[in-house]
């Protein structure tokens, strides 16, 4: 079975930086023990970058969140913590401008993963969105996320987040209402 990891935007930005928040820092042991496991078993992890430059600002998402962060090559675009230690064996790394990549979901078309995982932040916006993109483009593999190794700054939200994706025949593991 060909697997692979997929670690959403597990930057400084998003767990201390200017979008940073508790529940970001606290998956981070948790992260990198499953990013270590897939590593062990053979399977891919590969990484997603939130990526933005200096003129965020001024685009459509800068607008609506006008708060400036993960701009590219600045300490806050760093993975974060132990995380980065593992992007030296990443498959692939991707950047990725909005909260969806598509690079992303062409490649996972191209590899034709029978599983993906996914973890990271922010899961009610970027996790989401690739996992969405993950199911258009691999209709035939098993597409998980593993809700110990993500996190939001809104903790209900995530909770419905996690509705929406087993309506989606995601795999939620690990939810802690269940």
């Amino acid at each position: 079975m060909k697997k692979c990891l997929i670690v959403v935007d597990y930057q400084n930005d998003f767990v201390d930086g200017s979008l940073g928040f508790d529940d970001a820092g606290a998956v981070e042991q948790a992260l990198c023990r499953k990013i270590e496991q897939y590593l062990e078993q053979g399977g891919d992890v590969v990484f997603t970058f939130d990526t933005h430059d200096r003129a965020y600002l001024q685009t459509r998402e800068g607008r609506d969140l006008p708060v400036a962060h993960c701009i590219k090559d600045t300490d806050g675009w760093k993975l974060y913590g132990k995380a980065g230690a593992y992007l030296g064996r990443a498959a692939k790394a991707f950047e990725k401008k909005t909260f969806g990549s598509l690079e992303l979901a062409e490649y996972l078309k191209q590899t034709g993963y029978d599983q993906v995982e996914f973890v990271g932040v922010i899961t009610n916006v970027c996790v989401l969105s690739n996992a969405v993109l993950a199911k258009a483009a691999l209709p035939e593999a098993e597409l998980i996320v593993d809700a110990a190794c993500t996190a939001g700054p809104d903790r209900d939200l995530c909770e419905k987040t996690f509705d929406v994706l087993e309506g989606l025949y995601i795999r939620v593991l690990n939810r802690k209402n269940n």
